[in-house]
């Protein structure tokens, strides 16, 4: 029966090359099943959790910066807590100069403000005197040397300032506009906040219920694992002795094969032995009549140059002697039949056996595995009455009364706040107009005057052009005058409310020094006691509650419920573990099916052990294989005749040598080429043989020990790998209902309750007040008021600008165009009269 090499590496490739040594069962720990899965429960605060608003960054945000730190420069005093104590408890108490002093600030802006707000209307009614007198505004009476470089400076200087203007007034209608828009949905932030802090503590009891309702979700887990856990401590089996048994079939396979090549070479060195005894029986005759004629022919006195020819003549006969070979009849005799087994056949049963323990233990667990479900599927008492003792909050009440009167309280007054915002929205966008028409008058003033400059040389040149640039100039200087007022109010009523707004809430808000004022005893009236209505200790600060909750803290720790909630035994399962560990511990595999070598293959193995096999003389087969088969080279000897026949002078001669020469080679071919082929053959045969034979007995002898010793050993180890898996599996399970204890002790004193929605509430209020409302309010302001007060550069260089857009009484002449040339200093020519 001829086997394959590749039979070994088919067998590999299933699986059988995994030949590393195996630890014990205990060594290998909980690898298999690994740690387990990862659940993932349900929050039972959803709602309960209100993210804070942030401002995206934008391109506004330098503008801020810039206005605060304005601010900042204007209101130098710190918090004014001594003062804000006064007004809020005994306001008749307030005295006027504290508030003028801390304001100081604002009192130098207000008198600023007040300069303007006289100055800009006296001069608007100066202007428009001296306008009706023609005194200012007018024209150039007579062109002079240094005009052109008058007329570059201030055109360049009313270009700048108008310029600045136009930045002003775009970044004030930005402001205005972004302000408008963040208005809407901040207003509508307020109540949601609200709302979502009424819901802190008012369904706490039936968030703790749905805690108790996912208990299904480890119970399920477990449950849909114990469907597997025949297989998988089938597969762990597997697993953990597959290295084993591999190595066991395949050195057995290894052995089947090596018997069977062993057993080939062995008839193969016989059969080959036997013919070439034959060979050389039918070889000697030929040799013999040859060489007899070959000498009659090379020893005749004539023949020339016969010598060497003569010499290889004497050594053509047999060189090798092959019926002096040792005799292998007793070894063959005694593996006479052997391979009786199908040694592939046998491991592939016994591999395909080995590999089918999973669905074996699956089988054999499937009964006592009910009787785990029954025990898995009881849910514990203790967590059915989690919500039920949950204690009642006496501040709960207090705390969903206070915001839902705030948030009824808040609606009128945002609607107030919405109304009035598009008012001064309106206001806003109608004076930013106005700017951006004092703008507009500059920028086409300037543009019809340098036309009409630019065309003065032109003889048949009409000075309407000049004349309407410097009307468009007086037109803005005209709107610069008239709503320079309203201007002012805007800009300092915006000023005062959004500064202070910035200064004395968002500043000391940010800081902490609001929470301070707040949480400090007798800074706010008898009948706001924030402590009491949120239910935080005496001994405790708003500051440190806010500081607590914005950390994550929730109620539970802050009002320190663990004294009065005895959360640990509501979690305490051990019963029913218990239940589960018992039930686990009757789970039983048997693997005594396992045969790793059947009876033939052990007899063939037996035979191959005591045949013989390494007692054979090879050293005599080695001996004989190592001579010629012929002494002489009789190719050669064939070459130097057909030689020897081409130099004699007698033809005859030549021609029997010629003959002889055919003959030799016909021998060659016919007999003694097989002969040496045969030869080759035997030398593989016993080459093979001596180097495996010795090798050969040891290697019987192990795996027959091997296989005898795990026959008895898998067993044994198969129950403590069962073992070791079991209790891996309830670690397993464990793990499951110990991720759910964690998560419900991190759900009930870390997220359920949490009092981070009243931090999150206060920074978004902080966000919505400061970021989305004071900084585009105050922004606006400052933009408006840049441009407010640049329209008194504008007004002095736009009149100063438009007389020399204005026809020239009396102008000097010159060769070049040199007054049309803007920022050229014309040279002195002639003067023309």
């Amino acid at each position: 029966m001829v086997r394959s090499p590749d039979l070994l590496a088919a067998l590999l490739g299933l699986g059988l090359g995994a030949v590393l040594t195996l630890p014990g069962a205990g060594a290998a720990g909980c690898r298999a099943l690994g740690p387990a899965d990862r659940l993932v429960f349900a929050p039972a605060a959803k709602a309960r959790w209100l993210p804070p608003r942030v401002r995206a960054p934008g391109p506004l945000d330098s503008l801020y910066g810039t206005v605060r730190g304005f601010l900042s420069v204007v209101q130098l005093n710190p918090f004014p807590a001594e003062l804000i104590k006064t007004l809020l408890n005994e306001p008749a108490s307030v005295k006027v100069d504290e508030v003028v002093r801390y304001q100081a600030g604002y009192v130098v802006c207000a008198v600023i403000a007040g300069l303007y707000l006289l100055a800009m209307p006296a001069a608007g009614l100066c202007f428009c005197c001296l306008r009706c007198r023609r005194r200012c505004g007018g024209r150039v009476k007579m062109e002079h040397r240094t005009m052109a470089c008058e007329r570059a400076v201030l055109v360049t200087f009313l270009l700048l300032t108008t310029l600045v203007l136009l930045i002003g007034v775009v970044t004030a209608f930005v402001t205005n506009q972004h302000m408008h828009e963040q208005m809407g949905p901040s207003a509508k932030a307020v109540p949601e906040t609200l709302l979502s802090l009424r819901g802190l503590v008012s369904e706490v009891p039936l968030e703790l219920q749905a805690v108790a309702e996912q208990f299904s979700l480890p119970q399920e887990q477990v449950l849909e694992e114990l469907n597997d856990i025949g297989s998988s401590i089938g597969t762990a089996i597997h697993s953990q002795l597959k290295s084993t048994v591999y190595e066991a079939l395949a050195s057995v396979l290894s052995l089947g094969q090596a018997l069977q090549v062993s057993v080939d070479h062995l008839r193969g060195l016989n059969a080959t032995s036997v013919e070439l005894q034959e060979g050389q029986e039918a070889l000697v005759p030929a040799l013999r009549g040859h060489q007899q004629r070959l000498l009659a022919l090379l020893q005749e006195p004539h023949c020339q140059g016969c010598a060497g020819a003569l010499d290889k003549g004497h050594s053509l006969e047999l060189g090798a002697d092959f019926s002096q070979v040792p005799s292998v009849d007793h070894v063959l005799h005694r593996l006479e039949g052997v391979p009786e087994a199908n040694f592939y056949s046998m491991v592939w049963e016994e591999n395909t056996t080995f590999n089918a323990l999973p669905t074996l233990a699956a089988l054999q667990t499937a009964d006592m595995v009910r009787e785990l479900k029954k025990v898995v599927a009881e849910q514990p008492r203790e967590l059915n009455t989690m919500g039920e003792a949950f204690p009642v909050w006496e501040a709960a009440s207090r705390w969903s009364q206070a915001l839902e009167e705030v948030e009824e309280r808040s609606r009128p007054f945002l609607e107030e706040v919405q109304r009035y915002e598009r008012y001064r929205w309106i206001a806003g966008c109608v004076l930013s107009s106005v700017v951006l028409l004092v703008v507009v008058c500059n920028l086409v003033g300037l543009n019809l005057g340098i036309w009409g400059l630019s065309a003065r040389e032109d003889p048949s040149h009409s000075e309407a052009k000049g004349e309407a640039g410097a009307r468009f100039l007086m037109v803005g200087v005209g709107f610069s005058f008239l709503f320079a007022v309203p201007l002012i109010l805007l800009v300092f009523s915006t000023f005062l409310v959004g500064g202070n707004m910035q200064t004395l809430v968002c500043q000391s808000w940010e800081s902490g020094e609001l929470y301070e004022f707040v949480g400090t005893p007798g800074n706010l009236p008898p009948s706001v006691n924030l402590s009491q209505l949120l239910g935080l200790k005496k001994n405790l600060s708003i500051l440190l509650a806010y500081e607590q909750c914005k950390q994550g803290a929730v109620l539970w720790t802050v009002l320190q419920l663990n004294d009065s909630y005895d959360l640990e035994k509501h979690l305490d399962i051990s019963q029913y573990t218990v239940k589960l560990q018992q039930e686990l511990q009757k789970l039983k595999v048997d693997v005594k099916n396992l045969d790793l070598l059947s009876p033939a293959a052990r007899r063939d193995l037996e035979a191959l052990q005591s045949s013989g096999l390494e007692s054979i003389h090879y050293p005599g087969f080695l001996a004989e294989i190592q001579k010629p088969v012929v002494n002489s080279d009789v190719e050669k000897l064939v070459q130097e005749l057909e030689g020897l026949s081409q130099t004699q002078g007698n033809a005859t001669l030549g021609q029997k040598l010629q003959e002889e020469a055919r003959g030799l080679q016909h021998l060659h071919q016919e007999k003694i080429l097989p002969q040496q082929n045969l030869v080759a053959k035997l030398n593989r045969s016993v080459q093979a043989l001596a180097s495996s034979a010795p090798h050969l007995q040891l290697e019987i002898s192990g795996v027959l020990d091997r296989v005898t010793h795990l026959k008895g050993e898998l067993p044994t180890r198969a129950t403590h790998i069962l073992r070791n898996e079991s209790e891996c599996f309830l670690k397993r399970e464990m793990g499951y209902f110990s991720q759910y204890m964690a998560w419900v002790r991190e759900e009930v004193t870390q997220r359920i309750a949490t009092c981070q929605p009243l931090s999150a509430a206060l920074d978004s209020g902080r966000v919505i007040l400061c970021d989305m409302v004071a900084d585009p309010w105050n922004a606006f302001w400052f933009c408006l008021g840049w441009c407010t007060f640049f329209l008194i550069p504008s007004i002095v260089f736009a009149i100063k600008t438009s007389k020399y857009f204005r026809p020239i009484r009396k102008r000097l002449s010159s060769t070049s165009s040199e007054e049309t040339q803007l920022f050229h200093i014309p040279r002195v020519t002639s003067l023309k009269l």
